[in-house]
């Protein structure tokens, strides 16, 4: 009986960290899922929590630093960014006029939406942008007037 109780905790703590950004959580629930496996061996209930307590407290110890490590950008950790991340700072060419609710650019040869970093400036066909900061296939753009990143 206490097993189920264990998985139960387990389950329910990782349907909570899907709820959550924290990646923490999850650890809690591998805690309890080994615990589930002690009493599933007939282990008593001090060292279910013994068990609980050592594996939760050494998975968050030795695992959340490696996934929050990979977690950070590029440019937050000092690593050289790739894929989106190293298309902030790129020159483009207004294709479309961009504003606050549409437009287009090429960038490197590539189409991509765009809009105006702040809203309310707009940029004709023909000048030159740079990419400010890439919000799922859309750029924000603001003038190339930046000094190169």
């Amino acid at each position: 009986m206490e097993a189920v109780l264990w998985i139960v905790l387990a389950i329910a703590l990782a349907i909570g960290e899907a709820f959550t950004a924290t990646i923490l959580i999850i650890f809690f629930a591998a805690g309890a899922a080994a615990a589930a496996l002690a009493a599933a061996l007939g282990a008593p209930l001090l060292l279910q929590v013994i068990v609980f307590a050592l594996v939760s407290g050494l998975s968050v110890a030795a695992i959340r630093p490696v996934i929050m490590r990979h977690a950070r950008s590029a440019l937050e950790s000092g690593d050289t960014p790739f894929g989106i991340e190293a298309m902030e700072g790129h020159h483009g060419t207004v294709l479309e006029d961009v504003d606050a609710d549409h437009g287009q650019i090429r960038i490197e040869g590539e189409i991509w939406q765009a809009r105006s970093f702040d809203g309310r400036e707009t940029f004709a066909a023909g000048l030159r942008v740079r990419v400010v900061k890439v919000r799922g296939t859309t750029v924000l753009v603001w003038h190339d007037d930046l000094p190169d990143i």
